[in-house]
């Protein structure tokens, strides 16, 4: 796995750059909105850093739009009860999730880009500690309760977010520490480091940090009608296994609250070639 000095042996991206790419994201995207008078045909996509490429990340990116949450659905929370009491069960009989293959391979990802694992858990690891102390994880919706699920039933990171309140692009990419970042349930600013790998959008605001915390900003709630989806893994996890949740996650989605599927982006965990 490569060390953060190999990978910024070119510096980090200058804050210059990315304030132009807001600038011409935002505006461009509005001209097009009010020369049809519609809304225009959604271009927005994933773009991701090639050096991403040699942290051994692995994620695939969509959207659903159209979909319709709510709070419950009785024939989910059947199937979710039952993830649920196995991986209670699992959890209980091991000695440590952290030293679990999937759950320590975000604990590289955190190391190699110089992220302390004691504050910043894996989605997946936070989840199954919940779990282990409670007995279950907690109910937010519909939406978040089927993608909270399948991470914990996979062990991979799962997070969503409004795809209307995202800003332009997402950029899968390292921090240069100008980024705007308020975790979901904070309300001050925190600080970032330059050379974290992150997913931000066009108004350089961290929508996920890691794949440890998210932002108010973009959570889905019963009003989200378009979501973005990131399912990631890491260096241990094979990309065909991140393709099977992929797949389960779109069908218990769109079984349940309905949705038109794109995939926008992925990261196959090999080697990107750089011009």
């Amino acid at each position: 796995m490569a060390k953060v000095s190999q990978i910024f042996k070119n510096g980090v991206d200058s804050t210059e750059k990315y304030s132009l790419n807001i600038f011409k994201s935002i505006l461009g995207r509005n001209l097009n909105l009010l020369k049809s008078g519609t809304s225009a045909r959604d271009t927005r996509k994933i773009i991701i850093d090639p050096r991403i490429y040699d942290l051994g990340l692995k994620g695939i990116y969509l959207t659903l739009t159209g979909v319709k949450n709510k709070v419950f659905d009785p024939d989910f929370e059947k199937y979710r009860q039952e993830v649920i009491k196995g991986a209670y069960k699992y959890v209980r009989s091991i000695p440590d999730i952290k030293d679990e293959l999937e759950i320590r391979g975000f604990r590289h990802l955190h190391e190699a880009v110089g992220a302390p694992n004691r504050k910043n858990l894996s989605a997946p690891e936070t989840l199954y500690r919940i779990l282990n102390r409670n007995g279950d994880i907690p109910h937010i919706n519909l939406l978040v309760d089927i993608y909270n699920t399948i991470s914990v039933k996979y062990k991979l990171a799962i997070g969503a977010h409004d795809w209307d309140k995202i800003d332009g692009n997402v950029n899968l990419r390292f921090t240069n520490g100008s980024e705007k970042f308020i975790p979901l349930g904070e309300h001050e600013p925190k600080h970032i480091r330059a050379g974290e790998y992150s997913y931000i959008d066009d108004s350089n605001e961290i929508i996920c940090y890691l794949e440890v915390r998210q932002i108010d900003k973009t959570k889905v709630t019963l009003d989200t009608k378009d979501v973005f989806f990131v399912i990631q893994g890491n260096e241990i996890t094979p990309y065909s296994y991140i393709e099977q949740v992929t797949n389960e996650l779109i069908l218990l989605v769109k079984k349940y609250c309905g949705g038109k599927v794109n995939r926008i982006g992925a990261v196959s965990g090999k080697v990107k070639k750089r011009n």
